[in-house]
């Protein structure tokens, strides 16, 4: 089963807000288990954004199932005896500082191999420990600034950003497959190791393809703006009902198959008029104008042509697809649980417990 993965694994996690919690979240998924040990401030994410009845947002509570928080003041003589006896008990050590925090707190790279050599240290930051950006601060929207695709995102008059914030869950999603890897080299070599990972370099790794574009024909929004809406086939449309549509047809047979149910088969041959396609995409916007979302779902739908509604995310936990594969799921509380998307022998990830709270001695004792 995929939770037993990594059953008997033990990390911990030095991470605050997003990306650090979402990566040992995932490692949960598989079985790990995760203790979050934070300060006595807590993380910030218990309180950014609407908070529940007892204080706490619902990100938090998401982003943190399955684990066991404990706190502690790494700055307190007591808290760093407390946390050198957890790294020795540990096989992950996941933090989110900035480059030199851990080494001023007395658990730099060589302390913490000092105390467990078997451990798999994973550095989240911002910019990488090395590099004139490394002590730079920076959220998600800087850090896609830098790499080239928040400009690379959205028609030529203006960058669009994202949400949910796309570096924060590429990093999560580089560091699980990171520590993955070192745990499979520590198997035959016996050693841990250290990995630097940054949120705008997790980004960055997307970018290949539009950099290589950049270099070549100039500002991909401008010279081939078809995933920026330049193509009337690949596109967002305004229903009569204001809801929205999305026809992804690059495919001639897609572009066919959607033109001979929308009655136009004289739009078929215009498919390959020169971008951006403005007169062909007033036509288009014109006639999704002319409907309601459910009567074109139910025209389209049949028609197999790259046409999907545009699901408000309110309907998204109850959508029948999702529903049947099983990765979402609403409480009594109104949390929506998104699972580790990934079936193992039909098999999907168990559904997470909320989480706990514990004292630094009980996880040691229980490491022991």
């Amino acid at each position: 089963m995929i939770a037993d993965c990594l059953a008997g694994l033990k990390v911990l996690d030095l991470s605050m807000y997003i990306p650090g919690p979402l990566a040992t979240l995932w490692l949960s998924d598989l079985g790990a288990e995760v203790v979050k040990v934070e300060s006595p401030a807590g993380d910030p994410m218990r309180t950014m954004g609407p908070v529940d009845d007892d204080g706490t947002t619902a990100f938090y509570k998401l982003a943190n199932a399955n684990k066991t928080i404990v706190t502690l003041d790494l700055k307190s003589a007591d808290g760093k005896a407390r946390f050198a006896e957890m790294v020795a008990g540990a096989d992950v050590l996941l933090e989110g500082f900035r480059p030199g925090v851990m080494e001023r707190l007395g658990f730099g790279i060589a302390r913490l191999h000092q105390i467990n050599p078997r451990l798999v240290h994973c550095a989240l930051s911002g910019y990488g420990g090395t590099g004139p950006f490394a002590t730079r601060a920076g959220h998600d929207v800087t850090y896609l600034a830098v790499t080239g695709l928040l400009a690379a995102s959205g028609p030529a008059e203006r960058p669009i950003m994202t949400f949910p914030p796309l570096a924060d869950h590429a990093g999560a999603m580089l560091a699980v497959n990171a520590i993955l890897a070192a745990l499979l080299k520590r198997s035959t070599s016996g050693k841990g190791t250290t990995i630097d990972i940054s949120l705008a370099e997790a980004a960055l790794s997307w970018m290949g393809g539009v950099l290589t574009m950049a270099q070549r024909w100039g500002d991909p929004r401008r010279e081939h703006d078809l995933i920026n809406g330049g193509a009337a086939f690949y596109r967002i449309y305004r229903t009569k009902d204001g809801r929205f549509a999305a026809i992804a047809a690059l495919e001639e047979k897609f572009w066919q198959a959607f033109c001979t149910s929308i009655g136009k088969p004289d739009w078929i041959a215009r498919q390959g008029e020169p971008l951006p396609q403005h007169d062909l995409i007033a036509e288009m916007e014109t006639l999704f104008a002319s409907r309601t979302l459910a009567e074109w779902t139910a025209l389209l739908e049949p028609a197999d042509c790259t046409f999907e509604p545009v699901l408000e995310p309110h309907e998204v936990a109850t959508h029948p697809h999702h529903v049947e594969r099983g990765f979402t799921h609403v409480s009594g509380q109104g949390l929506v649980e998104v699972l580790l998307p990934v079936l193992m022998e039909g098999e999907r990830p168990r559904r997470r417990k909320p989480l706990a709270e514990a004292s630094a001695e009980t996880v040691v004792a229980g490491w022991s």
